[in-house]
């Protein structure tokens, strides 16, 4: 559906460098990343709101490069909804029909449809400033399904949402996904947005894609020490590996297999390594004890920092967990976890 091929752009001092990348028909894609890594400039290259330097754009299997905006078949959906203040909800999702050679008859069932989908049939003669968030970007999806799109473009829009309107815009978008043919590319900085919504993503930073795969794939398997740690492996360190053990400052942590190097990275996520007061008796072949330098509050969940030869390790338990151990600052205790957690690049 989407093929992009060697696309370059610059702006000014920003340059978005050798771009590839294959989304296919009816897939949900999310491009992730930090802010300023090139992803809503890559968006509006597709939607044809940004001109490309070289390389070229397929949308259904036609070049639509030197295309304008209009021609592409393509809706696109900001953060900030951008909807019309003076209009009605009806007229906001209603606007695009008249710039489109679109059946009268389809146009009113496919509004219908809409409507309900997103359950907007209440709101539909009311102005966005009388509208929540969660309304107006319900709205704003609304007005670009209107015209049916090949491709739905969504540049974060759940960002500048509560909790409560996030929730019900993610699950808006999976049905709206489940019931139509589109292909959905959207926009995001946060990685638990694409765990909830995609099969496939791409990791993007400093104007390149540095990993595309599944989303599992990218969590589990992060080929860059940047990717490691944009997906929350809080345990990064630098390593000489032998055999099947990676070295870490005269620490030994034994691998599921040999790397193909003799010195890289190896990763951890914290979730995967678990704490105990007692000896632990267990299948795991990494087992160490140290000594609990920090305990941070995160809400859900406690993070708790545990210093091993000078190297510090984060774990994350329950708050059940923290009260049951009882662990506080200047404890010794165990760490432990199993080869298949490291990941070595």
């Amino acid at each position: 559906m989407i093929r992009i091929q060697d696309v370059n752009i610059k702006l000014g001092q920003f340059h978005l460098r050798d771009i590839e990348l294959v989304i296919k028909e009816h897939e949900f894609f999310i491009l992730m990343g930090p802010t300023g890594a090139g992803k809503t400039v890559l968006l509006e290259a597709i939607a044809g709101l940004i001109p490309v330097t070289s390389g070229t754009i397929a949308l259904g299997g036609r070049n639509v490069t030197r295309l304008p905006p209009e021609k592409r078949n393509v809706g696109i959906v900001y953060q900030d909804f951008c909807l019309f203040p003076h209009l009605t909800v009806e007229e906001n999702i209603t606007f695009g029909v008249k710039y489109h050679p679109i059946d009268r008859e389809k146009a009113r069932s496919r509004f219908d449809r809409l409507v309900e989908l997103l359950d907007l049939s209440h709101l539909l003669r009311r102005l966005p400033i009388n509208l929540s968030g969660g309304e107006n970007q319900r709205v704003a999806l609304a007005r670009s399904l209107m015209v049916a799109p090949q491709v739905l473009l969504l540049d974060e829009p759940l960002s500048a949402l509560d909790p409560r309107f996030r929730e019900e815009i993610r699950h808006g978008l999976k049905e709206l996904h489940r019931n139509s043919n589109i292909t959905f590319l959207m926009v995001t900085h946060d990685f638990a947005e694409a765990l909830s919504l995609a099969d496939r993503a791409a990791v993007m930073n400093d104007g390149q894609i540095w990993q595309t795969g599944t989303v599992n794939e990218i969590f589990e398997k992060p080929r860059s020490t940047f990717v490691a740690d944009f997906v929350g492996m809080k345990n990064l360190f630098p390593s000489s590996f032998c055999d099947t053990r990676a070295c870490i400052e005269g620490l030994e942590i034994e691998l599921e297999r040999q790397p193909a190097n003799s010195k890289g990275y190896i990763a951890i996520r914290p979730e995967d390594i678990v704490l105990s007061r007692k000896q632990l008796v267990s299948s795991m072949r990494n087992v160490f004890t140290g000594i609990i330098k920090r305990i941070t509050d995160m809400g859900l969940y406690y993070e708790v920092a545990v210093e091993i030869n000078n190297i510090t390790f984060t774990s994350i338990i329950t708050k059940r967990s923290l009260f049951e151990l009882n662990l506080r600052e200047g404890l010794t205790v165990n760490l432990a976890f199993k080869t298949t957690a490291v990941h070595d690049f």
